[in-house]
């Protein structure tokens, strides 16, 4: 059975919303994208492509699925992700998008009606991580049904006073730190895991 492993960049006040191109996420009239792509560095990188180089699987919902495949099957700069991100099975929830999906190695989640139940049975069947970045409200849905295992946050030392927060709105929930690792940006990489105890 794979464990779920959620990747986020966020704010310190929990922004999630658009943190890699200024066009990315614009919902609201936010006008903050692309705020995280000033504190990568080489720290970073190298945190992410350990994550990377797990063997596993990635789930999407439809936003981010599509903001992604919009992107990286274009990119020719030599970026190590890019060829991880094309050639890992992709999975995507959602009601409105039909197969055959754009991106190479891409499936619907069959009988995403239900999605905890949809994400459980994939789970099932997968080995190694079910990699999910941004995400957020098919996040919120496996977080409230206990179905994440491990949070990776990059919080960035950044305040932005609005923009869709990844927490926002949720049921109590404590989590316990199993890594921490500080970027030379004063970025810092934790690891969490949900105790699922109120």
């Amino acid at each position: 059975m794979a464990e779920i492993v959620v990747t986020e960049s966020l704010t310190l006040d929990g922004v999630m919303q658009a943190p890699g191109r200024a066009d990315e996420d614009p919902r609201g009239g936010f006008p903050h994208g692309g705020w995280a792509a000033p504190y990568a560095d080489q720290i970073m990188g190298a945190e992410m492509a350990k994550g990377m180089a797990r063997p596993g699987v990635m789930l999407f919902g439809r936003r981010t699925y599509e903001a992604l495949a919009a992107h990286w099957p274009q990119q020719t700069d030599g970026n190590p992700f890019t060829e991880k991100l094309n050639k890992v099975q992709k999975y995507v929830v959602s009601g409105t998008l039909t197969e055959p999906l754009p991106w190479v190695n891409s499936t619907l989640v069959p009988g995403a009606g239900d999605v905890p139940k949809a994400v459980a049975e994939l789970r099932d069947t997968v080995d190694g991580a079910i990699a999910v970045l941004g995400s957020r409200q098919l996040v919120r849905t496996l977080a409230a049904a206990g179905l994440v295992d491990r949070y990776v946050l990059l919080i960035h030392p950044l305040v932005l006073g609005t923009g869709l927060r990844l927490f926002e709105g949720a049921e109590l929930g404590r989590m316990r730190l199993v890594d921490s690792v500080p970027t030379g940006t004063g970025v810092i990489i934790a690891t969490y895991e949900p105790t699922y105890e109120a």
